[in-house]
Protein backbone atom coordinates (compact mmCIF):
# COMPACT_ATOMS: atom_id res chain seq x y z
CA UNK A 1 0.00 0.00 0.00
CA UNK A 2 1.39 3.70 -1.08
CA UNK A 3 2.53 5.87 1.85
CA UNK A 4 0.46 8.76 2.47
CA UNK A 5 2.34 11.83 0.91
CA UNK A 6 2.55 15.35 2.34
CA UNK A 7 3.38 18.55 -0.18
CA UNK A 8 4.36 21.82 1.64
CA UNK A 9 2.56 25.10 -0.37
CA UNK A 10 4.50 28.29 -0.17
CA UNK A 11 2.22 31.17 -2.18
CA UNK A 12 3.59 34.47 -2.32
CA UNK A 13 1.68 36.93 -0.21
CA UNK A 14 -1.98 38.77 -1.27
CA UNK A 15 -5.09 36.69 -1.40
CA UNK A 16 -5.11 36.75 -5.00
CA UNK A 17 -1.87 34.15 -4.53
CA UNK A 18 -3.21 32.41 -1.70
CA UNK A 19 -7.05 31.79 -3.41
CA UNK A 20 -4.98 30.12 -6.17
CA UNK A 21 -3.16 28.13 -4.17
CA UNK A 22 -6.13 26.91 -1.78
CA UNK A 23 -7.72 25.99 -5.40
CA UNK A 24 -5.04 23.47 -6.50
CA UNK A 25 -4.83 22.16 -2.92
CA UNK A 26 -8.74 21.66 -2.82
CA UNK A 27 -8.47 20.02 -6.13
CA UNK A 28 -5.08 17.57 -5.28
CA UNK A 29 -6.81 15.90 -1.75
CA UNK A 30 -9.86 15.09 -3.75
CA UNK A 31 -8.44 13.48 -6.31
CA UNK A 32 -5.77 11.43 -4.21
CA UNK A 33 -7.14 10.48 -0.05
CA UNK A 34 -3.69 9.90 0.47
CA UNK A 35 -2.31 13.43 -0.13
CA UNK A 36 -1.88 16.10 2.56
CA UNK A 37 -1.46 19.62 2.16
CA UNK A 38 0.14 22.41 4.47
CA UNK A 39 -0.18 25.87 3.25
CA UNK A 40 2.24 28.25 4.82
CA UNK A 41 0.89 32.29 4.29
CA UNK A 42 2.81 35.44 4.74
CA UNK A 43 1.19 38.59 5.39
CA UNK A 44 1.93 41.83 4.01
CA UNK A 45 2.77 44.42 6.33
CA UNK A 46 0.32 46.78 4.22
CA UNK A 47 -2.47 44.03 3.07
CA UNK A 48 -5.75 44.69 3.92
CA UNK A 49 -6.74 40.90 3.60
CA UNK A 50 -9.82 41.31 6.78
CA UNK A 51 -8.91 38.80 9.40
CA UNK A 52 -11.04 35.63 8.84
CA UNK A 53 -10.14 35.47 4.88
CA UNK A 54 -8.07 32.63 5.16
CA UNK A 55 -10.68 30.69 7.77
CA UNK A 56 -13.61 31.75 5.05
CA UNK A 57 -11.94 29.11 3.20
CA UNK A 58 -11.15 26.53 5.61
CA UNK A 59 -14.43 26.32 6.96
CA UNK A 60 -15.62 23.89 4.51
CA UNK A 61 -12.37 22.30 3.44
CA UNK A 62 -10.79 19.35 3.50
CA UNK A 63 -9.23 17.72 6.82
CA UNK A 64 -6.16 16.88 4.92
CA UNK A 65 -5.52 21.03 4.11
CA UNK A 66 -4.11 22.36 7.35
CA UNK A 67 -2.70 26.28 7.20
CA UNK A 68 0.23 27.67 9.04
CA UNK A 69 0.66 31.71 9.37
CA UNK A 70 4.23 32.77 9.19
CA UNK A 71 5.38 34.98 11.80
CA UNK A 72 4.73 38.34 10.73
CA UNK A 73 7.46 40.80 8.83
CA UNK A 74 7.70 44.24 9.33
CA UNK A 75 9.55 45.84 6.75
CA UNK A 76 9.39 49.50 5.63
CA UNK A 77 7.52 49.86 2.19
CA UNK A 78 8.56 53.16 2.10
CA UNK A 79 11.02 54.64 -0.36
CA UNK A 80 11.71 50.82 -1.65
CA UNK A 81 11.46 50.00 -5.20
CA UNK A 82 8.20 48.34 -5.44
CA UNK A 83 9.67 45.71 -7.46
CA UNK A 84 12.83 44.60 -4.93
CA UNK A 85 10.16 44.45 -2.20
CA UNK A 86 9.15 40.93 -2.94
CA UNK A 87 12.37 39.71 -3.25
CA UNK A 88 13.53 41.00 0.37
CA UNK A 89 9.74 40.35 2.12
CA UNK A 90 10.10 36.84 0.46
CA UNK A 91 13.68 36.14 1.28
CA UNK A 92 12.65 37.33 4.98
CA UNK A 93 10.70 34.58 5.35
CA UNK A 94 13.05 31.31 4.95
CA UNK A 95 13.90 31.04 8.10
CA UNK A 96 10.13 31.11 9.34
CA UNK A 97 9.85 28.78 6.54
CA UNK A 98 12.68 26.17 7.61
CA UNK A 99 11.08 26.52 11.46
CA UNK A 100 7.56 25.40 10.32
CA UNK A 101 8.50 22.37 8.30
CA UNK A 102 11.01 21.33 10.74
CA UNK A 103 7.77 21.58 13.31
CA UNK A 104 5.80 19.71 10.72
CA UNK A 105 8.37 16.58 10.04
CA UNK A 106 9.34 16.16 13.45
CA UNK A 107 5.84 16.62 15.42
CA UNK A 108 5.18 12.83 14.88
CA UNK A 109 7.69 10.29 13.58
CA UNK A 110 4.49 7.31 13.11
CA UNK A 111 4.56 5.26 10.39
CA UNK A 112 1.13 6.66 10.01
CA UNK A 113 2.21 9.71 9.63
CA UNK A 114 2.91 10.90 5.68
CA UNK A 115 6.41 11.55 4.54
CA UNK A 116 7.46 14.84 2.66
CA UNK A 117 7.23 14.95 -0.68
CA UNK A 118 8.08 18.05 -1.50
CA UNK A 119 7.43 21.98 -1.48
CA UNK A 120 5.18 23.62 -4.03
CA UNK A 121 6.02 27.34 -4.87
CA UNK A 122 4.77 30.01 -6.75
CA UNK A 123 6.50 32.72 -9.34
CA UNK A 124 8.24 34.85 -6.64
CA UNK A 125 9.44 32.33 -4.02
CA UNK A 126 12.50 30.72 -5.91
CA UNK A 127 14.62 31.56 -3.26
CA UNK A 128 12.54 28.73 -0.85
CA UNK A 129 13.95 26.17 -3.16
CA UNK A 130 17.52 26.46 -0.74
CA UNK A 131 15.15 25.52 1.98
CA UNK A 132 13.27 22.38 0.05
CA UNK A 133 17.25 21.05 -0.59
CA UNK A 134 18.02 21.20 3.02
CA UNK A 135 14.86 18.98 3.41
CA UNK A 136 16.08 16.69 0.21
CA UNK A 137 12.78 17.21 -0.85
CA UNK A 138 12.00 18.18 -4.69
CA UNK A 139 10.29 21.60 -5.44
CA UNK A 140 7.42 22.29 -7.43
CA UNK A 141 6.35 25.61 -9.22
CA UNK A 142 2.55 26.83 -8.96
CA UNK A 143 2.71 29.00 -11.75
CA UNK A 144 -0.53 31.36 -11.65
CA UNK A 145 -0.02 33.36 -15.04
CA UNK A 146 -0.20 31.85 -18.51
CA UNK A 147 2.12 29.50 -20.29
CA UNK A 148 3.17 32.19 -22.98
CA UNK A 149 4.69 34.42 -20.27
CA UNK A 150 6.62 31.04 -18.69
CA UNK A 151 7.71 30.88 -22.44
CA UNK A 152 8.76 34.68 -22.49
CA UNK A 153 10.04 34.02 -18.88
CA UNK A 154 12.58 30.75 -19.81
CA UNK A 155 13.38 32.54 -23.83
CA UNK A 156 14.83 36.17 -21.89
CA UNK A 157 16.83 34.05 -19.31
CA UNK A 158 18.15 32.38 -22.53
CA UNK A 159 19.47 35.16 -24.38
CA UNK A 160 20.49 36.65 -21.08
CA UNK A 161 22.64 33.80 -20.28
CA UNK A 162 23.57 32.11 -24.08
CA UNK A 163 23.59 35.51 -25.67
CA UNK A 164 24.46 38.00 -22.98
CA UNK A 165 21.46 40.36 -23.97
CA UNK A 166 19.68 42.21 -21.73
CA UNK A 167 16.20 42.99 -21.95
CA UNK A 168 16.08 45.88 -20.71
CA UNK A 169 17.85 47.06 -23.73
CA UNK A 170 13.96 47.12 -25.31
CA UNK A 171 12.68 49.68 -23.04
CA UNK A 172 10.90 52.89 -25.81
CA UNK A 173 12.41 50.16 -28.58
CA UNK A 174 9.93 49.38 -31.56
CA UNK A 175 11.61 45.96 -31.86
CA UNK A 176 9.93 43.71 -32.48
CA UNK A 177 10.80 40.03 -30.66
CA UNK A 178 10.15 36.95 -31.49
CA UNK A 179 9.22 34.72 -29.09
CA UNK A 180 8.24 30.59 -29.46
CA UNK A 181 5.59 30.51 -26.65
CA UNK A 182 3.81 33.65 -28.97
CA UNK A 183 2.29 33.07 -32.30
CA UNK A 184 3.01 36.61 -33.51
CA UNK A 185 6.31 38.64 -32.75
CA UNK A 186 5.66 40.89 -29.81
CA UNK A 187 6.01 44.59 -30.04
CA UNK A 188 9.09 44.48 -27.11
CA UNK A 189 8.37 48.83 -25.97
CA UNK A 190 5.29 48.25 -25.54
CA UNK A 191 4.00 44.76 -24.20
CA UNK A 192 7.18 43.21 -22.24
CA UNK A 193 6.28 43.46 -18.36
CA UNK A 194 7.65 46.71 -16.79
CA UNK A 195 9.95 44.39 -14.79
CA UNK A 196 11.41 43.18 -17.92
CA UNK A 197 12.52 46.93 -18.70
CA UNK A 198 13.96 47.66 -15.27
CA UNK A 199 17.54 47.39 -14.35
CA UNK A 200 16.95 45.36 -10.69
CA UNK A 201 13.85 43.11 -10.80
CA UNK A 202 14.89 42.26 -14.85
CA UNK A 203 17.86 40.50 -13.09
CA UNK A 204 15.26 38.90 -10.33
CA UNK A 205 12.31 37.65 -12.98
CA UNK A 206 16.02 36.11 -15.20
CA UNK A 207 17.02 34.37 -11.96
CA UNK A 208 13.40 33.17 -11.21
CA UNK A 209 13.64 31.41 -14.66
CA UNK A 210 16.39 29.91 -14.41
CA UNK A 211 15.68 28.42 -11.12
CA UNK A 212 12.67 27.25 -12.59
CA UNK A 213 15.20 24.96 -14.68
CA UNK A 214 15.96 23.42 -11.23
CA UNK A 215 12.60 22.32 -10.00
CA UNK A 216 11.13 18.79 -10.68
CA UNK A 217 7.87 19.86 -12.80
CA UNK A 218 5.78 23.14 -13.18
CA UNK A 219 2.03 23.08 -12.62
CA UNK A 220 0.55 25.74 -14.78
CA UNK A 221 -3.09 27.51 -13.91
CA UNK A 222 -3.97 26.97 -17.85
CA UNK A 223 -5.62 25.02 -20.48
CA UNK A 224 -3.79 22.71 -23.10
CA UNK A 225 -7.16 23.92 -25.47
CA UNK A 226 -6.05 27.84 -24.99
CA UNK A 227 -2.36 28.05 -25.31
CA UNK A 228 -1.57 24.77 -27.27
CA UNK A 229 1.31 26.74 -28.70
CA UNK A 230 3.11 28.20 -25.95
CA UNK A 231 3.03 24.54 -23.68
CA UNK A 232 4.10 22.92 -27.09
CA UNK A 233 7.00 25.69 -27.06
CA UNK A 234 7.99 25.28 -23.98
CA UNK A 235 8.46 21.51 -23.56
CA UNK A 236 9.98 20.99 -27.28
CA UNK A 237 12.69 22.79 -26.13
CA UNK A 238 13.90 20.18 -23.74
CA UNK A 239 15.66 21.79 -21.27
CA UNK A 240 12.58 22.37 -19.03
CA UNK A 241 11.33 20.59 -16.72
CA UNK A 242 8.05 18.63 -17.39
CA UNK A 243 4.95 21.04 -17.61
CA UNK A 244 1.61 20.16 -15.78
CA UNK A 245 -1.70 22.52 -17.45
CA UNK A 246 -4.23 22.26 -15.18
CA UNK A 247 -6.37 24.95 -15.20
CA UNK A 248 -8.88 26.67 -15.62
CA UNK A 249 -8.09 27.15 -11.53
CA UNK A 250 -10.42 29.47 -10.29
CA UNK A 251 -12.65 29.74 -6.92
CA UNK A 252 -16.34 30.41 -8.29
CA UNK A 253 -17.85 29.97 -4.99
CA UNK A 254 -19.95 33.36 -4.48
CA UNK A 255 -18.13 36.18 -3.17
CA UNK A 256 -20.58 38.52 -2.53
CA UNK A 257 -21.50 40.17 0.90
CA UNK A 258 -24.35 42.46 1.62
CA UNK A 259 -23.61 45.43 -0.47
CA UNK A 260 -22.75 42.77 -3.06
CA UNK A 261 -26.32 41.39 -2.81
CA UNK A 262 -27.38 44.45 -3.73
CA UNK A 263 -25.23 44.92 -7.12
CA UNK A 264 -26.54 41.76 -8.38
CA UNK A 265 -29.88 42.67 -7.75
CA UNK A 266 -29.42 45.66 -10.00
CA UNK A 267 -28.34 43.29 -12.68
CA UNK A 268 -31.37 41.02 -11.97
CA UNK A 269 -33.51 44.61 -13.24
CA UNK A 270 -31.16 44.48 -16.92
CA UNK A 271 -32.07 42.56 -20.00
CA UNK A 272 -29.81 39.91 -20.50
CA UNK A 273 -26.00 40.73 -22.40
CA UNK A 274 -26.51 44.01 -21.78
CA UNK A 275 -24.58 45.41 -19.07
CA UNK A 276 -20.45 46.34 -19.83
CA UNK A 277 -18.85 45.57 -16.56
CA UNK A 278 -15.50 47.54 -15.68
CA UNK A 279 -13.35 46.64 -13.10
CA UNK A 280 -9.38 46.63 -12.93
CA UNK A 281 -8.28 44.06 -10.26
CA UNK A 282 -6.98 44.55 -6.89
CA UNK A 283 -4.42 47.13 -7.62
CA UNK A 284 -6.00 49.08 -10.29
CA UNK A 285 -7.04 52.60 -9.92
CA UNK A 286 -7.08 56.06 -12.28
CA UNK A 287 -6.00 59.35 -11.96
CA UNK A 288 -9.04 62.27 -11.92
CA UNK A 289 -8.55 63.29 -15.69
CA UNK A 290 -8.80 59.79 -16.25
CA UNK A 291 -11.63 58.99 -14.86
CA UNK A 292 -13.23 61.44 -16.72
CA UNK A 293 -12.70 60.29 -19.72
CA UNK A 294 -14.31 56.81 -18.91
CA UNK A 295 -17.27 58.58 -17.62
CA UNK A 296 -17.66 60.59 -20.76
CA UNK A 297 -17.38 57.22 -23.31
CA UNK A 298 -19.94 55.22 -20.88
CA UNK A 299 -22.38 58.20 -21.25
CA UNK A 300 -21.81 58.89 -24.69
CA UNK A 301 -21.77 55.12 -25.31
CA UNK A 302 -25.53 54.68 -24.06
CA UNK A 303 -24.76 51.50 -23.21
CA UNK A 304 -25.71 50.11 -19.67
CA UNK A 305 -22.72 49.90 -17.45
CA UNK A 306 -21.36 48.54 -14.14
CA UNK A 307 -18.32 50.38 -12.97
CA UNK A 308 -16.04 49.32 -10.19
CA UNK A 309 -14.26 52.50 -9.21
CA UNK A 310 -11.45 52.52 -7.22
CA UNK A 311 -9.23 55.54 -5.71
CA UNK A 312 -5.81 55.37 -6.05
CA UNK A 313 -3.10 54.88 -2.87
CA UNK A 314 -1.08 58.15 -2.23
CA UNK A 315 1.87 58.67 -4.14
CA UNK A 316 5.09 56.93 -3.32
CA UNK A 317 2.70 54.68 -0.99
CA UNK A 318 2.68 50.75 -2.03
CA UNK A 319 -0.53 49.94 -1.01
CA UNK A 320 -3.83 48.68 -2.63
CA UNK A 321 -7.00 51.32 -3.71
CA UNK A 322 -9.79 52.08 -1.55
CA UNK A 323 -13.27 53.06 -1.79
CA UNK A 324 -14.11 56.67 -2.28
CA UNK A 325 -16.73 57.33 0.33
CA UNK A 326 -18.10 59.60 -2.42
CA UNK A 327 -17.87 58.95 -6.33
CA UNK A 328 -19.50 62.64 -6.98
CA UNK A 329 -16.54 64.48 -6.16
CA UNK A 330 -14.38 62.51 -8.83
CA UNK A 331 -16.40 62.09 -11.37
CA UNK A 332 -18.09 65.08 -14.00
CA UNK A 333 -20.93 67.06 -12.52
CA UNK A 334 -24.17 65.72 -12.99
CA UNK A 335 -22.85 62.37 -14.42
CA UNK A 336 -24.99 60.29 -12.17
CA UNK A 337 -28.02 61.79 -12.06
CA UNK A 338 -27.83 61.72 -15.97
CA UNK A 339 -27.11 57.89 -15.95
CA UNK A 340 -29.36 56.76 -13.30
CA UNK A 341 -31.61 54.69 -15.14
CA UNK A 342 -28.53 52.88 -16.82
CA UNK A 343 -25.38 52.64 -14.74
CA UNK A 344 -24.41 51.46 -12.02
CA UNK A 345 -21.07 53.29 -10.34
CA UNK A 346 -19.35 51.12 -7.51
CA UNK A 347 -16.09 50.66 -4.80
CA UNK A 348 -15.26 46.89 -4.95
CA UNK A 349 -17.38 44.44 -7.10
CA UNK A 350 -18.13 40.60 -6.52
CA UNK A 351 -16.43 39.54 -9.97
CA UNK A 352 -17.27 35.81 -10.02
CA UNK A 353 -20.69 36.62 -9.24
CA UNK A 354 -20.75 39.34 -11.86
CA UNK A 355 -18.97 37.57 -14.14
CA UNK A 356 -21.34 34.71 -13.55
CA UNK A 357 -24.44 36.78 -14.20
CA UNK A 358 -27.25 36.21 -17.67
CA UNK A 359 -26.90 40.22 -18.10
CA UNK A 360 -23.32 40.97 -18.10
CA UNK A 361 -22.67 40.87 -21.83
CA UNK A 362 -18.54 42.48 -22.10
CA UNK A 363 -15.85 42.94 -19.49
CA UNK A 364 -13.39 46.20 -19.37
CA UNK A 365 -10.83 44.37 -17.92
CA UNK A 366 -7.03 44.79 -16.84
CA UNK A 367 -5.93 41.12 -18.08
CA UNK A 368 -4.39 39.81 -15.17
CA UNK A 369 -4.58 35.79 -15.80
CA UNK A 370 -7.08 35.11 -13.12
CA UNK A 371 -9.89 37.33 -14.64
CA UNK A 372 -8.84 36.52 -18.22
CA UNK A 373 -9.75 32.66 -16.87
CA UNK A 374 -12.49 33.69 -15.06
CA UNK A 375 -13.92 35.96 -18.01
CA UNK A 376 -13.60 32.92 -20.76
CA UNK A 377 -14.95 30.41 -18.15
CA UNK A 378 -18.04 32.63 -18.20
CA UNK A 379 -18.21 32.76 -21.80
CA UNK A 380 -17.45 36.71 -21.30
CA UNK A 381 -15.37 38.63 -23.90
CA UNK A 382 -12.77 41.21 -22.62
CA UNK A 383 -12.20 44.74 -23.87
CA UNK A 384 -8.04 45.07 -22.91
CA UNK A 385 -6.82 47.77 -20.80
CA UNK A 386 -3.54 45.92 -18.90
CA UNK A 387 -2.50 48.06 -16.20
CA UNK A 388 1.01 46.87 -14.61
CA UNK A 389 2.54 43.17 -14.16
CA UNK A 390 2.47 40.89 -17.07
CA UNK A 391 -1.18 41.95 -18.11
CA UNK A 392 -0.20 43.86 -21.73
CA UNK A 393 1.40 40.76 -22.44
CA UNK A 394 -2.35 38.89 -21.80
CA UNK A 395 -3.81 41.34 -23.42
CA UNK A 396 -1.60 41.10 -26.54
CA UNK A 397 -1.81 36.83 -26.53
CA UNK A 398 -5.69 37.53 -26.26
CA UNK A 399 -6.48 40.49 -28.88
CA UNK A 400 -3.11 39.12 -31.55
CA UNK A 401 -2.82 35.51 -31.12
CA UNK A 402 -6.39 34.06 -29.99
CA UNK A 403 -8.25 36.86 -30.69
CA UNK A 404 -10.14 36.04 -27.67
CA UNK A 405 -10.43 40.10 -27.22
CA UNK A 406 -10.56 43.38 -28.18
CA UNK A 407 -8.10 46.31 -27.72
CA UNK A 408 -8.89 49.02 -25.71
CA UNK A 409 -5.43 50.25 -25.50
CA UNK A 410 -2.85 47.13 -25.06
CA UNK A 411 0.31 49.55 -24.39
CA UNK A 412 -1.31 50.95 -21.43
CA UNK A 413 0.67 50.95 -18.09
CA UNK A 414 -0.53 52.71 -15.00
CA UNK A 415 2.81 54.42 -14.26
CA UNK A 416 3.14 56.32 -17.47
CA UNK A 417 0.85 59.59 -17.72
CA UNK A 418 -0.35 58.12 -20.43
CA UNK A 419 -4.55 59.46 -20.31
CA UNK A 420 -6.90 57.30 -22.66
CA UNK A 421 -9.24 59.04 -25.00
CA UNK A 422 -12.93 58.96 -24.63
CA UNK A 423 -13.35 57.89 -28.27
CA UNK A 424 -10.75 55.10 -27.82
CA UNK A 425 -12.67 53.83 -24.83
CA UNK A 426 -16.11 54.44 -26.18
CA UNK A 427 -14.83 51.96 -29.51
CA UNK A 428 -13.27 49.35 -27.65
CA UNK A 429 -16.54 48.66 -25.06
CA UNK A 430 -19.03 49.12 -28.15
CA UNK A 431 -16.90 46.73 -30.55
CA UNK A 432 -17.45 44.37 -27.39
CA UNK A 433 -21.16 44.74 -26.66
CA UNK A 434 -21.24 43.55 -30.50
CA UNK A 435 -23.84 40.15 -30.04
CA UNK A 436 -22.37 38.42 -33.01
CA UNK A 437 -18.93 39.44 -33.12
CA UNK A 438 -16.28 36.70 -34.33
CA UNK A 439 -14.28 37.24 -30.34
CA UNK A 440 -18.17 36.80 -28.95
CA UNK A 441 -18.48 32.88 -31.04
CA UNK A 442 -15.11 32.30 -29.80
CA UNK A 443 -15.01 32.93 -26.46
CA UNK A 444 -18.10 30.80 -26.33
CA UNK A 445 -16.68 27.59 -27.80
CA UNK A 446 -13.55 28.56 -25.33
CA UNK A 447 -15.84 28.59 -22.24
CA UNK A 448 -16.74 25.19 -23.72
CA UNK A 449 -13.68 23.86 -23.83
CA UNK A 450 -12.40 25.45 -20.01
CA UNK A 451 -15.04 23.24 -18.84
CA UNK A 452 -14.54 20.09 -20.35
CA UNK A 453 -11.07 20.10 -19.97
CA UNK A 454 -11.41 19.81 -15.68
CA UNK A 455 -14.07 17.00 -16.73
CA UNK A 456 -13.12 13.44 -16.29
CA UNK A 457 -10.64 12.99 -19.13
CA UNK A 458 -10.42 15.98 -19.74
CA UNK A 459 -7.03 17.20 -20.47
CA UNK A 460 -6.41 19.36 -17.34
CA UNK A 461 -8.04 16.45 -15.45
CA UNK A 462 -5.73 14.05 -16.76
CA UNK A 463 -2.75 16.38 -16.43
CA UNK A 464 -3.27 16.48 -12.76
CA UNK A 465 -3.09 13.01 -12.56
CA UNK A 466 -0.05 12.64 -14.07
CA UNK A 467 1.33 15.04 -11.44
CA UNK A 468 -0.08 13.15 -8.53
CA UNK A 469 1.27 9.65 -10.16
CA UNK A 470 5.16 11.02 -9.64
CA UNK A 471 4.61 12.26 -6.47
CA UNK A 472 3.90 8.42 -5.30
CA UNK A 473 6.75 6.56 -7.58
Amino acid sequence: MKKAAELVFIPSPGVGHLVSAVEIAKLLVARDDQLFITVLTMKLPFDSMPKGTVDAYTDSMSQRIKFVDLPEEAIATRGINPNLFLKFFIENHKAHVKDAVTKLTESDQSDSKPRLAGFVIDLFCTSMIDVAHEFGVPTYIFFTSSAGFLGLMFHLQTLHDEQNKDCTEFKDSDAELVVPSFVNPLPAGSVLPGVFLDQHSAAEFVNHARRFRETKGILVNTVMELESHALHSISDDGKTPPLYPVGPILNLKSDHNHEGSEILRWLDDQPPSSVVFLCFGSMGSFGEDQVKEIACALEHSGLRFLWSLRQAPPKGMIAFPSDYADHKGVLPEGFLDRTVGIGKVIGWAPQVAILAHRAIGGFVSHCGWNSTLESLWHGVPVATWPMYAEQQLNAFQLVRDLGLAVEIKMSYRSDDQVVVSAEEIERGIKEVMEHDSDQRKRVKEMSEKCKKALMEGGSSHSSLGRFIDQLFL
